[in-house]
Order: structure tokens, then C-alpha cells, then sequence
């Protein structure tokens, strides 16, 4: 039994890394860093699939990426993607994951655990992503602030709305009410 509960857990992450690859398709050109859809999966795999799971299917995504697999926003590929201006965002998705499937996998359930979960992550990829846009281009905190972060605030508001709308539609179809 548990070599099929682990079987179709790398289904999972399988599909949520696929998914996020289609995610990052679907992107607003705004200066350097991009809105794109793949932060929703990022969200929905610490979720969907708790911290172990959810780094698994992170990780997988980033290595397709870094082997030149077009994935990243724009198409784009290749480990030169780590080093430009979105760099520290990609990286910074690792961390974020972990934290939110940490969360969402204690005893407390409910949708404000969930927000809390991605709050915590969507804030720890802005660190990473504004510290790495700063040292890469020389921008002092503000300006990097305003251009890596800001921007994007109402569209993360509304990625966390619906990863909790369909977060809690998906649980019960996989058969995890919690992690």
C-alpha cells in the first residue's frame, strides 16, 4: 500500500511541475520580472502535496528548467536563467514551498491556515527575488522593492484566492484532506 500511495504522490508532483512549466507560459510582461501563473502552482504544491512532496515536485521543475528545458517565463531555459534578474524568484520557490507545505500540514485546518501558509512563502520569494534583483543590477532596496515587488501584489492576492478555492476542491479528489 504505500508503494501506491508514493507511485501516485510522484504522479502529483509530477503533474503540478508539469503544470507549473504551463504556468509559466501564461505571463504579463512588467519590467524585468514577469506575472506569470507558475507562482499559482508553486503555491498549490505546498498545498496540494506538503513539504516533502512539494519540494520534490519544485525541484523537478527547476532542474528541467536548468537543463534547458524551456520552462521558465518566456520559454526560457538554461542555468542562465538562475543568474539574470529572476533568478533569486526561481530559487527563492525551494524555500517557499517547504514553508507552505510545513504549514498546511499541521492539525489545524481551514482556509486561514492556508493563506497564512502562502503569505509566508509568497514573502519569503520576495526575499529571495528582490535581494537577487538588487545585487544583480546595483538597485538600492527601494527601487528594487518597487520593481520586484510591488507590481505584482494584487496578482499574488489573487493567485492565494484561488490556490485556496481550488486547494480545497483538489484535496478530497486525492484523497488528502490533510497532509
Amino acid at each position: 500500500m504505500k508503494s501506491i500511495s508514493q507511485l501516485q504522490m510522484m504522479a502529483y508532483a509530477s503533474l503540478i511541475a508539469a503544470l507549473t512549466a504551463v504556468g509559466a507560459y501564461i505571463a504579463i510582461p512588467v519590467g524585468p520580472v514577469p506575472i506569470v501563473l507558475q507562482s499559482l502552482f508553486i503555491l498549490l504544491a505546498g498545498l496540494l502535496l506538503g513539504s516533502t512532496w512539494g519540494v520534490s515536485s519544485v525541484g523537478i521543475y527547476l532542474l528541467a528548467g536548468a537543463f534547458g528545458l524551456p520552462v521558465f517565463a518566456g520559454g526560457a531555459g538554461g542555468i542562465g536563467r538562475f543568474l539574470g534578474p529572476t533568478g533569486g524568484y526561481l530559487l527563492g520557490f525551494l524555500p517557499a514551498v517547504y514553508v507552505i507545505g510545513l504549514i498546511s500540514e499541521q492539525k489545524k485546518q481551514g482556509a486561514l491556515i492556508d493563506v497564512t501558509a502562502m503569505l509566508c512563502g509568497t514573502i519569503i520569494i520576495y526575499a529571495c527575488g528582490i535581494s537577487w534583483l538588487k545585487l544583480l543590477t546595483g538597485m538600492d532596496l527601494k527601487k528594487a522593492v518597487a520593481i520586484g515587488m510591488i507590481p505584482f501584489l494584487i496578482g499574488d492576492a489573487l493567485k492565494i484566492a484561488a490556490a485556496v478555492y481550488i486547494s480545497r476542491a483538489v484535496r478530497p479528489v486525492i484523497g488528502r484532506s490533510r497532509i
